[in-house]
């Protein structure tokens, strides 16, 4: 390999945007993973609440 190669593969791998594009998608999948996870943890804790309350109604305090 000449010097004139390595430059030309260097200057072509810097300007090639495709490994961009694949961190980008990897980046935005994690964020929505993340924000799947939380809204699944409030919407437990919520439904966790309502059937307290409705065992509350149904039995009295003891549930």
């Amino acid at each position: 390999m000449t010097l004139r190669t390595i430059r030309t593969s260097i200057s072509k791998f810097a300007k090639d945007e495709d490994g961009l594009t694949i961190v980008e998608y990897a980046v935005a999948g994690g964020l929505i993973t993340v924000a799947v996870a939380v809204m699944f943890g409030n919407l437990g804790t919520e439904v966790n609440t309502r059937i307290t309350a409705l065992c509350a109604a149904v039995k009295g305090a003891g549930c």
